[in-house]
This record gives structure tokens, C-alpha cells and sequence, in this order.
């Protein structure tokens, strides 16, 4: 009796556990780059409305640009928006019921991965 009710307790799931399977990990980075996007849209916009303002304003993105750490967050802002953009036309087509399987939802979470730090990659060589 003491034995079929310890079974019926709930499980313990530690959010610091790295044994989370890899769809876990991308849906959830999926949210999160979609949360920091937000705030990194604005920067994106700033820079947008400064190049944008007159050619003195031009001048002043292009300098802010030449500097690395502006440059990076530029980057990685850009990045965040690749791999939410991969990772929503992964959820997309999963909303068919194509790759809907553990199998294929694990492998194509790997492929979004590497898919989105090759385009990163390329968009820091480009930028840089």
C-alpha cells in the first residue's frame, strides 16, 4: 500500500538538472531571445534613427559602429533575431505536423542551432 502511493507522488524536476532534452533547451532559448529581442529592437531602432536623421547623424552611426563593443551588441542582437527567426519557422513547420516526432523535433533542434550560429557567424564576419 506504502509502495503504490509513493508512485502517485509528483516528480521532482530540478531546473538545474543538465539532463533536459534538447527540444527543452530550444524552446526555451526560443523564448528568451524572443524577451530580449524586445529590448534589443531598440537599439536596433536608435541606430536606425540616428543613420536615418541627416548625414551629420550618418556620420555619428558609423562612428558608433567602428567601436567594438557597440559593434557587438549589434551582433548580438542580430544573432538573437537569426535564431528566433530559424527557430519559428522550425515551430511553423512542426504546426503542420511535419517533424512532429521526438526524433525529428530533436534533430531539427540541433540543425536550428547550427543553422543560426553559421548565419551569426556570417553576419559577424560581414558586420566586422
Amino acid at each position: 500500500m506504502q509502495n503504490a502511493a509513493k508512485k502517485e507522488r509528483p516528480v521532482y524536476l530540478s531546473l538545474t538538472d543538465p539532463a533536459w532534452p534538447v527540444t527543452a533547451i530550444a524552446s526555451i532559448v526560443h523564448r528568451v531571445t524572443g524577451v530580449i529581442l524586445f529590448v534589443g529592437l531598440a537599439y536596433l531602432l536608435w541606430l536606425l534613427n540616428l543613420a536615418l536623421s541627416s548625414p551629420a547623424g550618418f556620420a555619428q552611426a558609423q562612428q558608433t559602429l567602428a567601436m567594438p563593443l557597440p559593434k557587438l551588441a549589434l551582433i548580438g542582437v542580430l544573432g538573437l533575431l537569426i535564431y528566433h527567426l530559424v527557430a519559428g519557422i522550425k515551430h511553423m513547420v512542426m504546426d503542420f505536423h511535419i517533424g512532429d516526432t521526438f526524433e525529428a523535433a530533436s534533430s531539427a533542434a540541433y540543425v536550428v542551432f547550427g543553422i543560426s550560429i553559421v548565419l551569426t557567424a556570417l553576419v559577424g564576419v560581414w558586420l566586422w
